[in-house]
């Protein structure tokens, strides 16, 4: 219990949350500055080294009038392996206890919904790598043969759309398999300690017309900036179209213009923008579900004006964690 006889404990870390293009990254560097904080990106592509121009990493962004804000989480993991929710949470872990050990405070900046959920709600996770023996004997049995196995593993399953496709079958029989394979104990000890999360959740969005139009905006920065060009060269580098579309968004669509599936630039543009839009409703409705589950969320003004909401995010920060 994260209490000091009947006082709550204040929060030890600012989590900066909302959809892309409303300005969180600019925002998060000018709270760190005034707050001396360390930010933590939560963002599924940003962890990638060489996906730069089509995550938005914006490092540049980072340094104001020559003040350099440290920034952790951003280019740690390789194309050629699949970063997931279990290692951003193990990784995130280790960065936070760390920082907590300097004094220093953590502000989580990102867009990734099931990133921060994992880390403010504190995901129960475990790593399950994949089984190449387990799927080798499998791969020759029918989609009705691989439900029997499951539903034998997990007579309780709820979710039966689980045995609808024969990727999902595979991948929850080879986590059930995982679990009976060691004990839980033996797998905690493999683990980063869980720390002590106890976050202020702060939220930025923007009225929907002028989030499309700063979607827009970006996009347009984007493609000018090279976002084909670097799609294009980390395909040359070896990373496979099939790798590439699994990264989504920008990635995908380019993929697929690069492989003559769209057929022009004008269609890529049109459609990818249209794909942004639709994510940025979904990253908001994510975080809607967050609060239905618990999660208070400290919304900032609604507003386009960044200077209103720099004040009201300080204002939330002195009020509840540096007070």
């Amino acid at each position: 219990m994260n209490t000091v006889g009947q006082q709550p404990l204040p929060p030890n870390c600012i989590v900066l949350l909302g959809p892309t293009a409303v300005g969180k990254t600019a925002l998060g560097v000018r709270i760190a500055i005034a707050t001396a904080a360390h930010i933590l990106s939560a963002d599924s592509r940003q962890v990638y080294r060489g996906l730069d121009i089509g995550s938005g990493k914006d490092l540049a962004d980072y340094t104001v009038d020559g003040t350099s804000v440290p920034y952790h989480l951003i280019d740690i993991a390789d194309l050629a392996h699949e970063y997931n929710v279990f290692n951003y949470q193990q990784d995130f872990y280790a960065v936070f206890a760390g920082l907590q050990k300097k004094n220093i405070l953590p502000l989580v900046v990102g867009g990734t919904g099931l990133y921060l959920d994992a880390v403010v709600r504190n995901y129960d996770l475990l790593d399950v790598p994949k089984d190449e023996t387990l799927r080798s004997g499998l791969a020759e049995k029918t989609l009705d043969e691989l439900d029997g196995i499951l539903l034998n593993l997990k007579p309780e399953l709820h979710n039966k759309t689980d045995l609808l496709q024969r990727q999902r079958v595979v991948r929850a029989i080879e986590i059930e398999a995982y679990m009976r394979s060691e004990s839980l104990v033996e797998k905690r000890k493999k683990m980063v300690p869980r720390p002590d999360v106890r976050p202020l959740v702060i939220g930025s969005t923007l009225p929907r017309p002028l989030l499309r139009e700063n979607i827009r905006i970006r996009l347009q920065e984007r493609m000018d900036a090279g976002l084909i060009d670097e799609v294009q060269a980390l395909h040359d580098r070896g990373t496979s179209w099939s790798r590439l579309e699994q990264l989504g968004l920008e990635y995908r669509f380019v993929s697929e213009y690069l492989q003559g599936k769209i057929a022009s630039y004008d269609e890529l543009f049109t459609s990818l923008n249209i794909a942004i839009r639709r994510f940025a409703k979904r990253q908001e409705t994510w975080f809607r579900g967050m609060e239905r589950k618990g999660v208070s969320i400290h919304w900032l003004p609604s507003v386009p004006d960044s200077e209103e909401k720099y004040k009201a995010a300080l204002q939330l920060i002195h009020t509840y964690v540096m007070h």
